[in-house]
C-alpha cells in the first residue's frame, strides 16, 4: 500500500505538471483571513486554515482583526473570512473592540460593504446565554452594511468541542472558495473584465499549491498504510491475549487504547502542522527573574495580600476564602461590579515533573533563545509574543504557558512525529483523526487531559522543546470579581473564590486543585484567618505575600446611576461576590443622602448547609436590620427544608418562582434591573428558564413572548449576567 501510494503520488505529480498550462491562466485565488482572539482559540483555527488554503491552492492573507493598517475592508476585492470568538458574558474578544466600534459607526452608508463577500466563524461556549455573539455581532453588522454570505456562518461551541464544528465549517470552506471564484470569474467574463494571464510569480505559487496538495495526498494514504499496520499490531496483541483466555473485544477503550471498528479503520488525520521555531539554551548569569517579565496588554499592579479569611467551615464541600488586597500605594481604581485579573503561575509540581519528563530537569536554569527557522513552511512565521526574551526554562514554563492546556488535535498529529512505539505513534493518529473523535472528546477533552498526561501515558513520545513552544498556548491570567466598595473599604479590593478541586483521570487518577486558587490557598496559608468575616488584625504578623493583578475591560454590571431605581440580585456561592461591594456602597450612599430616595434591593442567595457555607450571614443581616437590603431570599439545597418556602425553594430558581409576582412587577412595571451572578452551566440557565416562566404566567403570554421581553431587557442592560463555566 505504501509502494502504491508513493506511485500514485508521483502520477499525480505528472498530471497535475501537464495540466499547469491551464491551470497557469487564473490568477491565484487569494482570499483575507481576519481572527478576533482572546485566548488564543480563534487564532490557532485561522493558522489552520491559512496552513490548509496552500494544499488546496489558495493564497490566504492573513491578518488579526486588531492590525487595520494591514488590510482594508473599505477597497478589499478578494472574498473575506473570519474567525471570532467571544468573550465575557457575549463580547467581541478584546482584539475587535476598535473593528466593532468603527464598524458600528450609525453614519455609514447601508451599502458601505456591498462589494464584499465573506464567511464567518463564530466561537463560543452554550453555557452562555449569548452564546457566539462575538461573532454574531459582526456578522450582523457586516450585513447590515450591505455585505453577503459566500459561505455560511458557523458556531463552534466549546461546551461540546469546537472540533464537531469547526473541522467540517473548515472542510466547507475551499468548496465554497472555489464556487466563488468561479462565479466571480463568470461575472467578469460577462463584463469583459477577466485577469489577463498570471505572473511568473503566480504560476509558481500556483504550481507550489497543487504540489504540496499532491503531497498531502501521499501522506495520507501512508498513513492509511501505517494505520492498516498498527491495526495488525493489535491485532496480534489480541492472539497473544487470547492465549490468556482474553478477547480484544472484552478490552474497554482508554487513552492509550482503542477497541474495533476504530483500531480496525483507516484514518483521516490532520496536515502536519509545519514547525517554526529554532531553540537554543544557553547557561544563565544567575540574574534574577520577576513576574514583570510576563507579558500583558494591561497594565500589571503588585499589590500586598493585607488578610484572607477562610468563609466556610472546615467540613463544608467546598473551600471557600476571602482574600483582600492592599492597593493604597497605587493607582488601581475600580467600582462595584467590576473585575480584575490574577497573574498566576503554574504548580511547581508539575512544571518539575513536565521538566523530568522532557529530560530538561538539569537545564531549567537555561535562557530559552528563539529564532524562526529558515526553511520553515509556515506562512507569517513568528516568535510568540507571550514568550519574555532571556528568560529561564523554569520562569517559562512556570509563568508563561498553560501547561494544563488541553491539547489540539493538530498538537497531537506533531506529536506522532516524535513517537517511536508503533501502537503509541498508532493511538496518537487515532485520537486527532476524523474516525477518532468521539474518543478524542472522551479521553482528552472531557477527561481534561493536559501535555503531562498525554507524555506519562506515552512513554516512547519525546518532543523536543520547540515544538512545546509552538503549541503550547500562553498562560491566562484569572478573573475575579470584585467584592467590596472603595467607599465601604478606602484602599483596599476584596475577593472571594472555591478552591477548586477536581480529578484527572487521564492517564490514571489525580487529584488537582485550579491552576490559581489552588496557588492562592496556598499563598495564603501563612495568613490565613478562621472562619469568621471579622475585622480584626491578624496577631502572627506574617510576612504579607504579594501577587500581581491587572484590570479588566468595563463591564456594564454595575449599579444603576439612579439610586431609586429597584434591583434584583441573584447569586448564589460566590456569584455572592459583586453583590457584597453593591451592598456596601449602597450602605455609603444611604448614609451620605439620608434624605434620598433608594429603590428596593433584594437579594437570592443560595448554598448547601446553613451552617456550612452561608457566605456573608452576618453581613447579610446587618444590611438587612439596616435597611439596606429590603428582601432577602435564601435556600440550602443539602439541608432537611424547614418550613413551607424552604420545602419548595431548593435553589434560588425556586426562590424567584415563588415571588414571580414581584419580580415581574419590578422587572416590567418599575423599571428595575436584574443582575445574575454565577455557574453559567446550571444555575444561570434555570434562572433565565425560571424567569420566562413567571413573566410568561404573570402577564399572560406566551413563552416566546417572554422570552422576547427577557432579550428586550438585556438590550436595555437592564437583565445583567456576570457569569462563568
Amino acid at each position: 500500500m505504501g509502494t502504491t501510494a508513493v506511485r500514485t503520488g508521483a502520477a499525480l505529480v505528472e498530471v497535475a505538471l501537464c495540466s499547469f498550462t491551464v491551470t497557469c491562466r487564473e490568477v491565484m485565488r487569494r482570499f483575507l483571513l481576519l481572527y478576533a482572539t482572546q485566548q488564543g482559540q480563534a487564532k490557532a483555527i485561522a493558522e489552520e486554515i491559512c496552513e490548509q488554503a496552500v494544499v488546496h491552492g489558495f493564497s490566504a492573507d492573513l491578518h488579526c482583526i486588531s492590525e487595520s493598517s494591514k488590510y482594508d475592508l473599505k477597497t478589499e476585492t478578494a472574498p473575506l473570512v473570519v474567525v471570532v470568538s467571544t468573550t465575557g458574558t457575549g463580547d467581541p474578544p478584546d482584539t475587535a473592540r476598535k473593528f466593532v466600534k468603527e464598524i458600528q459607526n450609525q453614519t455609514l452608508p447601508v451599502d458601505f460593504f456591498a462589494h464584499l463577500r465573506y464567511g464567518l466563524l463564530g466561537l463560543g461556549d452554550s453555557e452562555y446565554t449569548y452564546f457566539c455573539n462575538g461573532g454574531k455581532i459582526i456578522d450582523k453588522r457586516l450585513q447590515e452594511l450591505g455585505a453577503r454570505h459566500f459561505y455560511d456562518t458557523g458556531h463552534a461551541d466549546d461546551c461540546v468541542g469546537l472540533e464537531l464544528v469547526v473541522e467540517p465549517w473548515i472542510a466547507g470552506l475551499w468548496p465554497a472558495l472555489r464556487e466563488h471564484f468561479r462565479s466571480s470569474r463568470g461575472q467578469e467574463e460577462i463584463s469583459g473584465t477577466a485577469p489577463v494571464a498570471s505572473p511568473a510569480s503566480s504560476r509558481t505559487d500556483l504550481v507550489k499549491s497543487e504540489l504540496l496538495h499532491i503531497e498531502s495526498q501521499v501522506e495520507l494514504l501512508r498513513f492509511d498504510d501505517s494505520g492498516r499496520k498498527d491495526s495488525e499490531v493489535l491485532k496480534q496483541d489480541a492472539v497473544n491475549s487470547n492465549q490468556s483466555n482474553v478477547l480484544i473485544e472484552d478490552f474497554e477503550s482508554s487513552l492509550t487504547r482503542s477497541v474495533p471498528p476504530l483500531s480496525q479503520a483507516s484514518l483521516n488525520v490532520p496536515a502536519l502542522p509545519p514547525e517554526y521555531l529554532q531553540v537554543h539554551l544557553q547557561e544563565s548569569l544567575g540574574q534574577e527573574e520577576s513576574q514583570a517579565s510576563v507579558t500583558s496588554a494591561d497594565p500589571i499592579f503588585q499589590v500586598p495580600i493585607s488578610k484572607a479569611v477562610q468563609l466556610t467551615t472546615n467540613d463544608a464541600i467546598k473551600t471557600t476564602l476571602l482574600v483582600e488586597l492592599d492597593i493604597s500605594k497605587t493607582d488601581f481604581s475600580y467600582q462595584p461590579g467590576d473585575a480584575f485579573s490574577v497573574i498566576c503561575p503554574n504548580s511547581d509540581s508539575e512544571v518539575q515533573s513536565l521538566l523530568q519528563r522532557l529530560q530538561l530537569e538539569d537545564k531549567r536554569e537555561h535562557y530559552v533563545l528563539l529564532k524562526i527557522k529558515t526553511d520553515t513552511k509556515k506562512k507569517g512565521a513568528a516568535l510568540p509574543q507571550h514568550i519574555p526574551a532571556r528568560c529561564s526554562l523554569q520562569f517559562i514554563f512556570t509563568w508563561c504557558l498553560e501547561i494544563r492546556a488541553i491539547p489540539k488535535k493538530a498538537f497531537l498529529r506533531a506529536l506522532v512525529d516524535y513517537t517511536s512505539d508503533s501502537a503509541e505513534k498508532r493511538r496518537l493518529q487515532e485520537l486527532c483523526s476524523k474516525q477518532g473523535a468521539a474518543d478524542y472528546s472522551r479521553f482528552v477533552r472531557d477527561a481534561c487531559a493536559c501535555l503531562l498526561d498525554l507524555l506519562l501515558a506515552f512513554p516512547s513520545c519525546q518532543p523536543p522543546l520547540s515544538l512545546l513552544l509552538e503549541h503550547l498556548p500562553k498562560l491566562q491570567p484569572r478573573p475575579y470579581s470584585c467584592a467590596s466598595s472603595s467607599l465601604f473599604h478606602p484602599g483596599k479590593l476584596h475577593f472571594v473564590f472555591n478552591v477548586v478541586e477536581f480529578l484527572s483521570t487521564a492517564p490514571t487518577e489525580v487529584l488537582r486543585k485550579g491552576v490559581c486558587t489552588g496557588w492562592l490557598a496556598l499563598l495564603v496559608a501563612s495568613v490565613l484567618q478562621p472562619n469568621t468575616y471579622a475585622s480584626h488584625e491578624d496577631s502572627r504578623k506574617a510576612v504579607a505575600p504579594k501577587i500581581s493583578i491587572s484590570p479588566r475591560t468595563a463591564n456594564y454590571f454595575h449599579l444603576p446611576n439612579d439610586p431609586s431605581i429597584p434591583i434584583i440580585m441573584v447569586g448564589p456561592g460566590t456569584g455572592i461576590a459583586p453583590f457584597i461591594g453593591f451592598l456596601q456602597h449602597r450602605e455609603k450612599l444611604q448614609e451620605q443622602h439620608p434624605d434620598g430616595n433608594f429603590g428596593a434591593v433584594w437579594l437570592f442567595f443560595g448554598c448547601r448547609h446553613k451552617n456550612r457555607d452561608y457566605l456573608f450571614r452576618k453581613e447579610l443581616r446587618h444590611f438587612l436590620k439596616h435597611g439596606i437590603l429590603t428582601h432577602l431570599k435564601v435556600s440550602f439545597s443539602r439541608d432537611a427544608p424547614v418550613g413551607e418556602e424552604e420545602a419548595t425553594a431548593k435553589y434560588v430558581q425556586d426562590n424567584i418562582q415563588l415571588h414571580g409576582q414581584e419580580v415581574v412587577r419590578i422587572l416590567l412595571h418599575e423599571n428595575g434591573c436584574i443582575y445574575v451572578c454565577g455557574d453559567a452551566k446550571n444555575m444561570a440557565k434555570d434562572v433565565h428558564d425560571a424567569l420566562v416562566e413567571i413573566i410568561s404566567k404573570e402577564i399572560g403570554v406566551e413563552k416566546l413572548e417572554a422570552m422576547k421581553t427577557l432579550a428586550t431587557l438585556k438590550e436595555d442592560k437592564r437583565y445583567l449576567q456576570d457569569i462563568w463555566s
